[in-house]
């Protein structure tokens, strides 16, 4: 630097506050709360947070449900349901959001939620709760979507970190609550009172945010564009997803020669729709858009899986109670929410990079250190810590692949890329699940029937089972910080 040259300390930047004078003085830019965005930022905060409470208080009572529906062998159904069509309900909210606006998606999804709780709380048969399900994850897949797309147009770039973090704090309380609440409820009132009860508090939100949408990100994102027709080609590989995912599951649960028919049918069928929705080059990890719906799904499908294992483990491993086996991980909603928190921070922003790669890393040294508690010389406590940090590092990069999602993603295709993101997130959580169970089987790992005391699979349980399904899940995660390594477009 010359002489010459003006100092940067010497010359106000541009996007900075100057106080001139003469002049009113500068006002300090709105967060997520100020007066513009603070009905919406509560009301669709509510909407995560009941989502939230749902699936904690839910999974808590289904086991009850499906005893007194005589619905034990259907019992994996109930989760299958809402698992394939929310997958098709999210690429139909996507085209959805991106020619109409985000509000009629919304709407029309918080409403099929409330009616398949109000379906599976007053089902005379398994059937028919399972039938509420399906409706309910067609109204979950409708919502997860259009929320993104809210974010995309209706807050600017610079908030859309916070809002973000915000949606994972709202896990916070549910985490904890939830279980608990649900199983005193069951005790109390019976289990239908979990799922009839939450559709009354989804008034509140709606009253709030509807709107605020209306008002601040209605209608399609170029009002002077002609509207597009609806792409029949991706809805039909939507349905093909979510049928494909469906019978992988079935095939996974069987566990005999014969369920290698509908695992082929449905590898034929996931294929083309993966390879369609998907964005090109994802499978090859891609810079950019690609690598991030990657990263999704390796992140979350890793995890997710080992997750699943940790109370069982734990129960017929280490002899702790169902109650307190579950709450064992309750802390990971804390450090899940202050690792979404530290990655909205400003000055995070130009090392969201090597940040995630770290946090990816985090998150499969939790995974890797899991199992240690077979060993009996090893205190129980050392799984509520490893997933404390693992739940960390998963805020970061959970927050961090929506926040590049939007970024990379024009206003007309933030619906159809949020779409791609959460089909990957949900598709590798039940393709990693059904391989972990499937080698779990294989080793010698005991199944849990629902309806039979969890002390009478102890027995059945073999420590090396277990082992199979973590490390493997943790060599995925930390494949996920080279992918990590490649989500910046250079």
């Amino acid at each position: 630097m010359t002489a010459l040259e003006p100092r940067d300390t010497d010359v106000p930047r541009l996007d900075e506050d100057i106080d001139v004078p003469g002049l009113p003085a500068p006002v300090p830019p709105e967060g997520i709360l100020g007066r513009t965005y603070r009905a919406l930022s509560i009301g669709i905060v509510s909407v995560v947070f009941l989502i939230a409470f749902e699936a904690t208080a839910v999974g808590t009572a289904m086991p009850v449900a499906a005893r007194e529906l005589n619905g034990i062998p259907l019992y994996a159904f109930a989760f299958s349901a809402y698992f394939t069509t929310s997958l098709f309900a999210m690429v139909l909210s996507g085209q959805w959001a991106d020619r109409r606006g985000p509000l009629a998606p919304l709407a029309a999804g918080i409403s099929a939620f409330a009616a398949g709780l109000l379906l599976s709380g007053t089902a005379g048969s398994m059937w028919m709760f399972i039938a509420g399900r399906a409706v309910q994850g067609l109204g979950g897949g409708l919502v997860i979507v259009a929320l993104y797309v809210v974010i995309s147009r209706a807050y600017p770039e610079r908030l859309r970190p916070g809002i973000l973090a915000a949606f994972a704090a709202s896990w916070v309380i549910p985490s904890v609550v939830g279980p608990l609440a649900a199983g005193s409820v069951t005790e109390h009132l019976g289990w239908r009172w979990v799922f009839i009860g939450i559709p009354v508090l989804i008034v509140f939100p709606l009253a709030l945010a509807l709107p605020e949408i209306r008002r601040m990100a209605a209608g399609p994102a170029d009002p002077e564009a002609p509207v597009e027709a609806y792409d029949r080609r991706r809805i039909a590989l939507a349905l093909g997803i979510s049928l494909g995912a469906g019978l992988l599951q079935y095939a996974g649960q069987e566990r005999n020669w014969f369920s290698l028919l509908p695992a082929a049918a449905g590898a034929a069928l996931l294929v083309p729709a993966i390879r369609g929705l998907l964005p090109h080059g994802t499978w090859r990890a891609a810079r950019g858009l690609p690598a991030v719906v990657l990263l999704r799904g390796v992140a979350a499908g890793s995890f997710i899986a080992a997750e699943s294992f940790v109370p069982l483990m734990l129960v017929t491993q280490r002899g702790m109670s169902p109650t307190l086996a579950g709450l064992s991980l309750a802390a990971g909603g804390g450090t899940w929410a202050l690792g979404s928190y530290v990655q909205s921070r400003p000055r995070m922003e130009s090392r969201r990079e090597p940040l995630m790669v770290g946090a990816m890393v985090l998150v499969a040294l939790s995974i890797a250190a899991a199992p240690a508690v077979l060993i009996t010389s090893v205190p129980v406590w050392t799984v509520a810590v490893a997933w404390a940090f693992g739940c960390f590092g998963m805020g970061v990069v959970i927050a961090s692949t929506s926040v590049l999602l939007l970024k990379l993603s024009a206003p007309e295709e933030a619906g159809a890329n949020s779409a791609a993101l959460q089909i990957s997130d949900g598709l590798s959580n039940v393709l990693l699940l059904a391989a972990g169970g499937a080698a779990f089987a294989a080793l010698g790992g005991g199944a849990v029937d629902a309806a039979h005391e969890v002390a009478e699979a102890a027995s059945a349980s073999h420590p090396g089972a277990f082992a199979v399904v973590f490390f493997p899940m943790a060599a995925v995660a930390l494949a996920g910080a080279w992918v990590a390594g490649r989500v910046r477009e250079r």
